[in-house]
C-alpha cells in the first residue's frame, strides 16, 4: 500500500496554506429610506427634475479574515427649489478574504465588493422611486476600479480621498 505523503485524505490535494481565497458570505440591506416631502403637490409641479447622487463606501473588519462592506447611495430629486424625493440605501455584504496582502485586500474591498453590491442598490433605488409614484430612475453603472485608482492617486499625492460623488 502506498503512503500518502501529502497528508490529504482519499488522494485529494490539500489547498496551500498561503493560497488567496475570497468568499461572499452574505448580502443584505442594512438601511433603506424613502421620503417624498412635497407629495402630493410635487406631482403637478412643472420643471425639469434634477437628481443628485451621492455614493459612499465603508469597510469594517468583523474578524481576522471577515469584512463587512457597506455601499451607501443617496438619490435626491429636486424640481426647481422643492425636493421631490429622497431615496437612501445602504446595501451590505460580508466578505471572507484570506491569504491576501494588505494592498490586495484593500483593492478587493474597494473594487470587487462594491461591484457585487451595486446591482442590489440599483434595483432597490429604482423600486423605491417607482413605488413612490415617480418616473423610473435607473442608476448608471459605476466604475469602482476607476474610483479606487483615483483614490490611490490622491493618496500618493498626499491628499485624502473623500466619498465619491457621481
Amino acid at each position: 500500500m502506498a503512503d500518502n505523503t501529502n497528508g490529504a485524505a482519499n488522494g485529494q490535494a490539500r489547498p496551500e496554506q498561503n493560497q488567496a481565497q475570497l468568499s461572499l458570505q452574505r448580502i443584505y440591506v442594512k438601511d433603506v429610506s424613502f421620503e417624498a416631502p412635497g407629495a402630493p403637490q410635487i406631482f403637478s409641479q412643472q420643471g425639469q427634475p434634477n437628481v443628485e447622487l451621492n455614493l459612499a463606501q465603508r469597510v469594517s473588519q468583523l474578524g481576522d479574515d471577515t469584512f463587512e462592506v457597506v455601499l451607501s447611495v443617496t438619490a435626491t430629486c429636486r424640481v426647481e427649489d422643492k425636493t421631490a424625493y429622497l431615496a437612501e440605501v445602504q446595501q451590505a455584504g460580508i466578505f471572507g478574504l484570506s491569504g491576501f496582502d494588505a494592498q490586495g485586500r484593500e483593492a478587493i474591498l474597494s473594487t470587487y465588493a462594491p461591484n457585487v453590491l451595486f446591482p442590489y442598490v440599483r434595483q432597490i433605488v429604482s423600486d423605491l422611486v417607482q413605488n413612490g409614484g415617480f418616473p423610473p430612475f435607473f442608476l448608471q453603472p459605476i466604475n469602482f476600479d476607476a474610483l479606487y485608482a483615483e483614490q490611490m492617486r490622491r493618496r500618493a499625492e498626499g491628499g485624502t480621498a473623500p466619498a465619491a460623488n457621481a
